[in-house]
C-alpha cells in the first residue's frame, strides 16, 4: 500500500509540472512578435499631411480681366509704329518685383505680339478704329493734288515717316497722295517707293477693317481715288501761296538731292 500511494503522488506531481512547462511557450512567443509592429506603426501617418498642404496652391482662381483704359479683349485697335491689330487678352504679369497689367495685342501680317502697359496707353498713342466719316475724309483727301515742299528729300522723308507713324488716318492718305506714281509718270526712288508702300499697307489695313472687307478689295478703293486726283504737273494758286508746288516741279532740284542723299 506505501508504494502504490507513492507512485501515485510522483504520477499526481509529474502531471502538474508538464503542462505549465508547456503553456510557458506560446506566451513568450507572441510577446516577442508584437514589440517590432508597435515600433513601425507611429511612423507610418508622419508623412501624410504634405500633400492635403499643396492642393489649395494649384487650385486658385485666376483673375480674368476683359475690358481696361476703353479697350476691350478682341477688339481691333490702331497702334501708331505697327498699324491696326488686335486685343488678344488683357493679363498680369510680375516684372521686376511688381505686378503690371498688359495689354496682348496681335498684329497678324506682321506675325508679331506686342505687350503694353494699360497705364501707358495714352502715352504711346494707341487708339480705337476710326469712324466712317473719318475714313471717308481720308479717300477724299487722296482726290487732291500732290502737295510737295521744295525741301531736300532727306528732310521731307522724315516728314513723311512722321505722318506715317502718327497714326493719323488723314495724315497717312496725305503721304500715299503724294508718293503716289501713275504709270505715266517717272519712276519712284527705292526710298520713295519704300515709304508709300508702309503708308499704303496702314490706310489699307485701317480701311479694311472699318468697312469690313479685304485688304486687296481697300487696295482698289485708293487706287481708285487716287486716279480722281488732277494730273500733276500744273501749278495753282493756292499750293504757291502756301510755299509748296506740285511733284513735276521739284523733280528738277529735288530728285538730285535725293540720290545724293541715298548715296550717303
Amino acid at each position: 500500500m506505501p508504494e502504490k500511494t507513492a507512485k501515485t503522488a510522483a504520477k499526481a506531481t509529474g502531471s502538474k509540472t508538464a503542462p505549465k512547462v508547456a503553456a510557458k511557450a506560446p506566451v513568450k512567443t507572441p510577446v516577442k512578435a508584437a514589440a517590432p509592429k508597435a515600433a513601425v506603426a507611429p511612423k507610418a501617418p508622419a508623412h501624410k499631411p504634405a500633400p492635403a498642404a499643396a492642393a489649395p496652391r494649384v487650385e486658385e482662381p485666376k483673375k480674368v480681366v476683359t475690358q481696361r483704359q476703353g479697350f476691350k479683349a478682341n477688339e481691333f485697335v490702331v497702334y501708331p509704329a505697327h498699324g491696326v491689330g488686335q486685343i488678344l487678352a488683357i493679363e498680369e504679369q510680375e516684372i521686376a518685383g511688381a505686378k503690371l497689367e498688359l495689354f496682348v495685342i496681335n498684329f497678324m501680317k506682321d506675325k508679331m505680339t506686342l505687350r503694353v502697359p494699360t497705364a501707358k496707353v495714352a502715352n504711346v498713342g494707341m487708339r480705337k478704329l476710326s469712324e466712317p466719316a473719318l475714313v471717308k475724309k481720308a479717300l477724299e483727301t487722296l482726290k487732291g493734288r500732290a502737295r510737295v515742299k521744295r525741301t531736300m528729300w532727306s528732310r521731307r522723308a522724315q516728314e513723311y515717316e512722321a505722318k506715317i507713324n502718327s497714326g493719323d488716318i488723314v495724315a497717312i492718305a496725305e503721304v500715299v497722295r503724294d508718293l503716289y506714281r501713275s504709270e505715266s509718270q517717272p519712276e519712284q526712288s527705292y526710298s520713295e517707293r519704300q515709304l508709300y508702300e508702309a503708308a499704303l499697307d496702314r490706310l489699307s489695313r485701317e480701311i479694311a477693317v472699318v468697312q469690313h472687307s479685304t485688304e486687296t478689295e481697300a487696295v482698289k478703293e485708293i487706287e481708285a481715288q487716287l486716279a480722281k486726283s488732277p494730273r500733276r504737273g500744273a501749278k495753282t494758286e493756292a499750293t504757291e501761296a502756301d510755299g509748296e508746288t506740285d511733284e513735276a516741279d521739284v523733280e528738277a532740284d529735288g530728285d538730285d538731292a535725293a540720290v545724293a542723299d541715298e548715296a550717303a
